[in-house]
């Protein structure tokens, strides 16, 4: 090859290498004014004081963090939190799971089912929490009238501490349960059909069918919706806001509640941030567990 040959290759490599970056760049743009510089303001924020209005007063290092693992409120906001998830999660997959096998299916009728499990998925946070709201009134709410029919006394859904953490996480399956209901649908209708008459064929029953072939085959669906659910659940914040505030006695409130009482109503956005970052590691290593461990029980096609 000659010298000027070799030139040219690498003028035309150089070119087209300038105009990927050039395609990539408003990207890079969105994400460094909406994701790497807000982070990189976090851990600065997170070494500092800040006073009443919110002004960064003393750089103190890792004393945020210091007072934060040494606080038995931060660990308390943290059971809480792996509490919720523990509520909801496992139970919206399984649910949606259910709703999402017994209509998959061509049956007549079926679409109409399909449209209302997955109505959830186009109503706000906002939206849903008041809909939720109404339903716990302890007087006027259709949940203690349908529950007194059958001889139970009237719950305080969100004014009891045994029952408040329980009522936002049954507000929360509901509310996720479109977005896992159409993606586990998805997944259970790209299972080949041969695979279903097969199985008839051995005399495999419907349970049987679904436990020992469908369930294998869905499991790299099963896994995102995971991962999925667990990040989202971390980042409760919006129904914990408006049904209960946190309360009653803190038995609602999870850590993203609490790093907005500190940064946006103490305005202690030193504390705020360091409890940000400490969520986000928690959330990182927990999926990185995941990936590590659960995903070997993925089967890939």
């Amino acid at each position: 090859m000659s010298a000027s040959s070799s030139s040219s290759s690498k003028k035309s490599q150089w070119k087209e290498e300038l105009l990927g970056f050039a395609f990539l760049a408003p990207s890079l743009l969105i994400f460094i004014c909406f994701l790497f510089y807000p982070m990189i303001r976090s851990v600065y924020l997170s070494m500092t004081l800040t006073d009443p209005r919110g002004r960064v007063a003393a750089f103190v290092g890792l004393d945020n963090y210091i007072d934060l693992f040494s606080s038995g409120q931060f660990y308390s906001n943290l059971k809480v939190t792996l509490l919720f998830i523990l509520f909801t999660v496992p139970t919206t997959i399984v649910w949606s799971l259910v709703l999402a096998a017994l209509t998959h299916n061509k049956l007549k009728g079926m679409k109409l089912f399909q449209f209302v499990f997955s109505l959830p998925i186009v109503i706000s946070v906002g939206t849903g929490s008041i809909i939720w709201l109404l339903l716990f009134h302890p007087t006027a709410g259709m949940l203690n009238y349908f529950i007194g029919f059958v001889g139970i006394s009237p719950i305080s859904w969100l004014a009891d501490p045994s029952w408040a953490l329980i009522s936002i996480s049954m507000m929360t399956v509901w509310m996720n349960m479109g977005f896992v209901y159409i993606i586990l649908l998805s997944g259970l209708q790209g299972v080949p059909e041969e695979l279903y008459e097969s199985a008839k064929i051995d005399g495999s029953g419907p349970v049987r069918t679904f436990i020992q072939i469908v369930l294998p085959l869905l499991s790299p669906t099963i896994f995102f919706v995971l991962i999925v659910s667990v990040i989202t659940a971390f980042q409760a914040f919006g129904q914990v806001n408006i049904l209960t505030k946190g309360g009653p006695i803190n038995s609602t409130n999870v850590v993203v509640y609490s790093i907005y009482q500190d940064a946006f109503i103490n305005f202690r956005f030193g504390i705020g941030s360091a409890q940000a970052l400490v969520l986000f590691v928690i959330i990182l290593l927990l999926t990185v567990f995941q990936f590590k461990v659960l995903e070997k029980k993925v089967h890939y096609q």
